[in-house]
């Protein structure tokens, strides 16, 4: 459903030309330190228009605390904020209404919800919720950082298979079309042992919340399938010492489904913007036929230039519920 966590828990809400988008927190102790001005940054990193390939729609997102704040901090009560929709051209999705955009929620969104969902620019598909879940993980990654000393930070690694993500951008503007790109997460500071065998390993909770990220299509833990060409011998790691520290890191930090107190490490494959301003030749579903079509609005040509704060905070709030299972946050000291 909408909701994620069972002890550092999240809800979020909205539609991207609804009134607001927002996030519920249940779980985040009282006694945390929490101001407006402890979002901007990563709310920056996030906003579209801000730097090339990315959509002209800007947001002031501004958080409005609506519960579980009082004076600047945090209550024990569940934390309410919006983000307010005010610049929003609902006219250019009511033109294309007739035919599903490829690629896009807007087919199979109106199979399940017959007909009723919000359809204005993607509605409650639409990655204008992830500044939700960057809130949740401004919030995660203060708290990681004040209680144990964790830092997570994620980085773009390649655009289009290009290193140079300038070459990557211009190959897609030469090509008049939007184009994909691989995003890096590193933790630091992860104790061993968070995580469980099986369907609640710490692999299976980041993949769970990383594909809540609109336009992920793959993701790997530390050597990932490069794993498939090496040897047991070369894809083992070495324990150095009683930490646990090993020589190399192919398993990217989780062994068995547990953290082994080495640096968390994976990558997500975003795919290319949907919406591409292409011709393309789909289906109108009022006519019944195929038909010339190209998206029209304001999109990003490459939405991985936007992914890393969000990849950061969908792993701080899963590490944040990971920790609370463990009894290693258990209030603010």
């Amino acid at each position: 459903m909408n909701s994620f966590g069972r002890f550092f828990r999240i809800h979020i809400f909205g539609e991207s030309h609804g009134e607001s988008v927002g996030i519920s927190i249940d779980g985040c102790p009282a006694g945390l330190s929490l101001q407006v001005e402890d979002f901007l940054a990563d709310i920056e990193r996030r906003k579209g228009g801000t730097q090339k390939g990315t959509t002209p729609r800007q947001e002031s997102d501004l958080p409005i605390f609506k519960s579980g704040i009082f004076n600047d901090i945090t209550t024990g009560a569940p934390i309410t904020i919006l983000f307010e929709n005010n610049n929003t051209r609902s006219g250019d999705y009511q033109k294309q209404r007739s035919v599903p955009r490829p690629g896009h929620a807007d087919f199979v969104a109106h199979q399940k919800f017959g007909g009723f969902e919000d359809y204005r620019g993607g509605g409650h598909f639409s990655g204008r919720l992830t500044v939700a879940l960057v809130a949740a993980g401004v919030i995660a990654k203060k708290l990681l950082a004040r209680v144990a000393n964790i830092s997570v930070a994620a980085t773009i690694l390649e655009i289009g298979g290009e290193k140079d993500t300038e070459a990557g951008l211009q190959k897609a503007i030469d090509a008049k079309d939007s184009i994909g790109g691989i995003v890096e997460c590193r933790v630091n500071g992860l104790p061993s042992g968070l995580g469980e065998p099986f369907f609640d390993s710490a692999e299976s909770l980041l993949s769970h919340a990383v594909f809540a990220i609109p336009a992920v299509r793959g993701v790997e833990f530390g050597t990932g399938f490069a794993a498939a060409k090496m040897f047991g011998v070369e894809h083992n790691d070495a324990i150095a010492d009683m930490s646990g520290k090993t020589i190399t890191n192919h398993a990217g930090g989780i062994v068995g489904g547990i953290t082994n107190g080495n640096e968390l490490v994976f990558r997500i494959a975003i795919k290319p913007t949907s919406s591409t301003p292409k011709t393309q030749h789909t289906l109108n579903w009022e006519t019944g036929g195929m038909e010339d079509f190209s998206v029209k609005g304001r999109h990003d040509l490459c939405i991985a230039l936007r992914v890393p704060v969000v990849l950061e905070a969908v792993t701080a709030f899963v590490i944040c519920d990971l920790m609370m299972a463990e009894q290693k946050i258990k209030r603010i000291l």
